[in-house]
């Protein structure tokens, strides 16, 4: 019986793949194995000893303390790709946020309505002026990442008539298929900050990514740009966009991300963080999330996984051996030596790396004896090693 905690509300088709006669999920479960969460913050939460894997239901991981669980080995999963059509519809509607001034042209309308002896139909017939603004036909966009996410933008873009450009310096080749191939990808950021009228930022949240969008990126992009926000409030300086707002070389910053410095500040349109909230995203992670859990526990494979390396393989021998060590020399070695010496033969055998750590799963044609599991765990390099 595997035990999961359940930080936020998860989606019931989510856990239902988590069957009952082998899972007890919830949020009161103690001295968990794994963790299902949303946004619960985790940089504080004392991990019990037997803790294999948290499963982030959505992309971003900003709440998991990733450097903590690498070294406790701790597997951090997220959902790429899950909610993206979800954020793709609603840059859609920043677009057309970032374009006309539609939220303050509805705050206008009700304040109208409100105001005794108005004639509303007439009001608007003379103060709509005040709202107007350009299509998105012919106009070009810049977006800034090509994943899951950016590639669905760039594509419904050219949809809309638009002139695409695209920027992502780890584009990969799955990301790269997706992409129409009227789409220009450019090799450096500031042709692309030269060329669009509109950029939408589809980035991860890191050291590097901070301030993507600042006073010295601005300067390359053209006056009137539009900024679109839906990924990561960190990507723009809050003080450099706004200072580019009241000085007209940007004419509108639409955020999911609001705070007490741009949520009333004007040209910000500023959305309550709704980028994923739709049930059909919030099930699609709950599902994806669950399903990696599963796979990983019961089988040991890694898959989507943001601190190690994605490792998948069938199911052979009499026992699985799935062993968490850095990515140094001789580890491997140590450990086929080990089960040598015990006369046990290797089935099939995987190893992959990701950065400083590394991940190796070996199938056993015989039970291993439990001393050489402890000669293993012992192997200078190995941070954590589980039997299935």
């Amino acid at each position: 019986m595997f035990n999961i905690k359940t930080m936020n509300k998860i989606a019931p088709a989510g856990l239902e793949r988590l069957p009952g006669d082998r899972y007890a999920t919830g949020d009161s479960v103690e001295n968990e194995d794994a963790i299902l969460v949303r946004s619960a913050k985790l940089h504080d939460y004392q991990f019990p000893e037997k803790l294999w894997a948290i499963a982030r239901a959505g992309a971003g991981v900003n709440n998991i303390p990733v450097e903590r669980c690498s070294e406790a080995g701790v597997v951090v999963f997220n959902t790429p790709g899950a909610n993206a059509n979800a954020v793709k519809e609603l840059v859609l509607c920043a677009m057309l946020l970032a374009s006309r001034d539609i939220s303050g042209g509805v705050a206008w309308v009700r304040e109208q309505a409100q105001t005794d002896g108005v004639d509303v139909a007439a009001a608007v017939e003379k103060g709509k002026a005040a709202f107007v603004g350009p299509e998105l036909y012919r106009k070009t966009l810049g977006v800034v990442g090509l994943g899951a996410i950016g590639a669905l933008v760039a594509n419904i873009g050219l949809s809309l008539g638009m002139d695409v450009y695209g920027y992502d310096p780890y584009l990969s080749v799955d990301a790269a298929l997706r992409l129409d191939r009227h789409i220009k990808v450019v090799k450096e950021i500031d042709t692309l900050y030269a060329s669009a009228d509109y950029i939408t930022l589809h980035l991860p949240y890191m050291e590097a990514t901070r301030d993507t969008v600042s006073a010295a990126s601005l300067a390359k992009m053209k006056d009137g740009v539009r900024i679109i926000n839906l990924a990561r409030g960190e990507l723009v300086n809050d003080g450099d966009m706004i200072a580019a707002l009241k000085a007209g070389k940007a004419a509108r910053y639409v955020t999911d991300f609001p705070n007490n410095q741009n949520a009333l500040a004007e040209g910000v349109v500023a959305i309550p963080h709704l980028g994923a909230s739709t049930p059909e995203s919030e099930e699609n992670c709950a599902v994806m999330a669950a399903n990696q859990l599963r796979d990983f526990l019961e089988n040991g494979n890694i898959k989507n996984s943001v601190n190690f390396p994605n490792v998948v393989m069938e199911r052979s021998g009499v026992q699985r051996l799935c062993v968490i060590h850095r990515n140094v020399p001789a580890v491997i070695a140590q450990i086929t030596t080990q089960l040598g010496a015990d006369g046990v033969n290797v089935e099939n055998m995987t190893n992959k790396s990701k950065g400083e750590y590394a991940y190796t799963m070996v199938d056993a044609g015989s039970r291993v004896d439990e001393s050489v599991i402890a000669d293993i765990r012992r192997v200078p390099g190995v941070i954590r090693m589980r039997v299935i």
